[in-house]
């Protein structure tokens, strides 16, 4: 019986001796962008000709479909989070913001407002003649 039970003590102890620390196993990346946050909002060029991204998942793999729907999904819950700050916005001035400039002081810095980074290199830009947050695709390299 007592070497039944040092056997045992002996293999639950000799079990844990490899495995990383919790600590270790739960550190971020340093290049994760989770749980990011930034004010970094351009203004929206329309004859830039980059693309507009549509912030629909596409989802076909059922493994990842949570991954693949993580982008849109933050880009889906920042554009309603500046909709109702404008539209607050509006509704006490009287008018939408009249520039960029006017929309970074008055919507994103007075409001404390902080978007989540987002995955891809995509960038947020304010669209001044729509009154609208968009979500810019990150910009292809052409190749030589």
């Amino acid at each position: 019986m007592l070497t039944r039970s040092v056997i045992c003590l002996f293999l639950v102890t000799a079990c844990g001796c490899g495995m990383k620390s919790l600590e270790d196993q739960t550190k971020k990346s340093p290049n994760s962008i989770i749980g990011k946050k930034t004010q970094d909002i351009g203004q929206y060029d329309p004859n830039a000709n980059a693309k507009v991204s549509n912030s629909k998942i596409n989802a076909t793999d059922p493994i990842t479909a949570p991954t693949s729907a993580y982008g849109p999904m933050l880009e889906r819950i920042s554009k309603s989070h500046i909709e109702h700050a404008l539209n607050l916005y509006q509704a006490t001035e009287g008018h939408f913001p009249k520039d960029h400039d006017e929309f970074m002081t008055q919507i994103i810095k007075a409001n404390k407002i902080e978007l989540p980074v987002l995955p891809g290199g995509k960038q947020y830009q304010y669209d001044v003649e729509n009154h609208r947050l968009v979500v810019i695709d990150a910009p292809v390299e052409a190749k030589p």
